[in-house]
């Protein structure tokens, strides 16, 4: 797995789930540590979602080339060469 790849798969939806994670934090009632570091964990996941955002995903292969170049081989090896005959005759 590719660095790219773990971003795309792990650590920008992490990123995401601490800023929600910390607005959940500041908005209940029942712990006062969650409460005191909302926006803390807010800040962090917001910061750390702008720069796994902005790393790239993996290029995807594009295999139609492979094939159009195969088909362009094929066209090129039927056709005769300019100025040539075929028959032998001329």
């Amino acid at each position: 797995m590719s660095f790219r790849e773990l971003n795309q798969r792990i650590l920008a939806p992490a990123a995401q789930g601490l800023m929600i994670f910390g607005i959940i934090s500041l908005c209940q009632p029942w712990s006062l540590f969650l409460h005191q570091y909302g926006v803390t964990l807010t800040l962090v996941g917001l910061i750390a979602f702008m720069v796994t955002s902005k790393i790239a995903p993996d290029p995807e292969k594009d295999e139609g080339f492979i094939e159009d170049s195969l088909d362009t081989l094929d066209i090129n090896e039927t056709s005769t060469p300019a100025g040539s005959s075929r028959g032998g005759s001329n």
